[in-house]
């Protein structure tokens, strides 16, 4: 038996929602803006092998890998519900940059996860599943949090509640948007974009984020485009952040005048987003991006939609 679990890529923050909105990405041109991870029957216990274009930026011990981290507590869980992991291989095509603000931990965890629960008929559901990802997220960058791990594997636009035993819900997003998302090249670690932020923030600036949160919800949910793209500003973690980001004022002022609806951060950097709603200023961009952005060979730009379906599943092998 064989599965592969794809996971999309993912803008953590959305620029308003810090820590709690996240929307998985699908580039319009069909290319895979995300990890997969093929999970195969196997004559030994376990093995793990990497592929793909950053690969080679993984920890070469297979013990130092997140998926087999994932192995690990996916075999955990299954031992509290009296069942044993069985023997197995796994791969990672290693598709997105470490530190790239793409959500990529999340996509190797939530490809890796998705793919040994398939393997066993399901024995998680799918809040279990979840409570797993973020657990194992939470273990890189210092904390759970789920608006990277939430829409990687539900898709769509997730708000993240964590109340009531619910931990994300989707809210409506606008057809008509294309999120141009450009990685430079360059790497950010969550942690130290987090060292970055201030402990303690203005109440004007609490008061302002939670206002702003709301009217981006409230728009999304009632169809007020204008409105909705007016609230993606940020006031707790940009203005510290962008003195990471290399040329992060000049894609700013240069979206602004090629048309963008907005400009942020995508999670903690340094990839950015420009959200705009005609499809030629949106590949214009991707050109300004490419030339003037793009730091090595390592960057990357493309145009996208919001990922609806999040992980796919299916039964070929890599």
């Amino acid at each position: 038996m064989t599965v592969v679990a794809y996971a999309p890529a993912s803008i953590g923050n959305v620029s308003v929602g810090f820590d709690v909105l996240g929307a998985a990405l699908a580039p319009i041109d069909g290319a895979l803006l995300g990890d997969r991870v093929e999970v195969a029957d196997h004559d030994a216990p376990f093995a793990l092998s990497c592929q793909g274009r950053f690969a080679h930026k993984l920890p070469a011990e297979a013990e130092k890998n997140i998926v087999y981290d994932c192995y690990l507590g996916y075999a955990a869980a299954l031992k509290k519900r009296g069942l044993s992991i069985k023997p197995l291989r796994m791969v990672l095509e290693k598709n997105l940059p470490i530190g790239s603000g793409l959500g990529s931990s999340a996509s190797s965890i939530v490809a890796a996860l998705a793919a040994l629960n398939a393997f066993h008929d399901y024995a998680l559901d799918q809040t279990e599943a979840l409570l797993l990802m973020g657990e194992l997220e939470g273990q890189i960058s210092g904390s759970v949090h789920y608006d990277n791990v939430a829409p990687c594997y539900l898709g769509g636009l997730q708000l993240m509640i964590e109340e009531e035993g619910v931990i994300s819900q989707s809210i409506p997003t606008f057809d008509s948007w294309y999120w141009v998302s450009c990685y430079p090249g360059i790497s950010i670690s969550t942690a130290e974009a987090r060292a970055i932020l201030p402990a303690q923030y203005r109440r004007s600036d609490c008061l302002t984020y939670g206002r702003r949160l709301a009217a981006f919800v409230h728009a999304s949910h009632t169809g007020q485009e204008k409105l909705a793209s007016a609230m993606l500003k940020d006031v707790i973690a940009e203005p510290y952040r962008q003195a990471l980001i290399p040329k992060f004022n000049e894609v700013r002022q240069h979206a602004a005048m090629s048309g963008a609806l907005a400009t942020g951060i995508s999670g903690s950097g340094p990839t950015v987003f420009v959200a705009m709603t005609d499809k030629q200023q949106a590949l214009r961009m991707k050109d300004w991006l490419e030339a003037n952005f793009i730091q090595n060979e390592d960057g990357f730009c493309h145009v996208c939609k919001i990922d609806r379906q999040g992980t796919q599943i299916t039964g070929q092998g890599l």
